[in-house]
């Protein structure tokens, strides 16, 4: 499929996998880590608190480019009414991933769009459910470095993947971008066009 648009749009992250998938719509973006603390948002509820990192983020590149469309995002993993953050140490990551096993926990996405004239923001939610491991397994994982960057301690689109029984949702919620409902998102709100061709016979 292809798309078109007249805007300009940036993605306000650093995540190498959101600009992968969002490289998939084939339009002209630019990236810009939004350099906030997200630790500065009060928790309220878990859709709430992921929805109010990802309008902070959007928020702090549209005040820099107010022509741009500007999209950002946030992933958290929710087990049990807890909040698992990227761990910082080694006995934090081994800890995300004890809780996990053999359990079943959610992973909320939310994306906000922000224009000049209008900010549309939504979360997508997924339900995960880790097999049973060893702690040696888990210690064998932790030990390539993996977990660092990720909410939970795991990737889904890299060797965390081995811990997986099952998802329920959009998988692509669980690596950190639900692009289907993004893409929705944008075309309607005309942000974004679709690319209409005729068809050969």
């Amino acid at each position: 499929m292809n798309f078109q648009t007249t805007a300009s749009f940036i993605l306000a992250s650093q995540s190498p996998r959101r600009r992968e998938l969002f490289a998939q719509l084939h339009i002209p973006f630019d990236v810009e880590s939004a350099d906030v603390e997200e630790t500065s948002v009060a928790f309220q509820t878990a859709p709430q608190y992921v929805q109010d990192v990802a309008l902070l983020k959007a928020q702090a590149v549209a005040a820099k480019h107010p022509d741009a469309v500007v999209i950002g995002s946030d992933t958290i993993v929710v087990y049990r009414d807890q909040l698992l953050h990227k761990p910082k140490t080694t006995n934090e990551a081994v800890q995300h991933l004890q809780k996990l096993r053999g359990k079943t926990h959610e992973v909320l996405t939310a994306v906000a769009i922000v224009t000049a004239q209008n900010t549309y923001s939504f979360v997508e939610t997924t339900s995960v459910t880790f097999r049973m491991v060893s702690d040696a397994f888990i210690e064998a994982y932790v030990a390539t470095g993996d977990p660092f960057d990720k909410a939970g301690g795991y990737g889904i689109q890299t060797d965390g993947v081995f811990f997986v029984e099952k998802i329920d949702g959009d998988y692509l919620t669980v690596v950190g971008l639900p692009l289907s409902r993004l893409t929705d998102e944008l075309l309607q709100h005309n942000l974004l066009q679709l690319e209409t061709q005729e068809v050969q016979a």
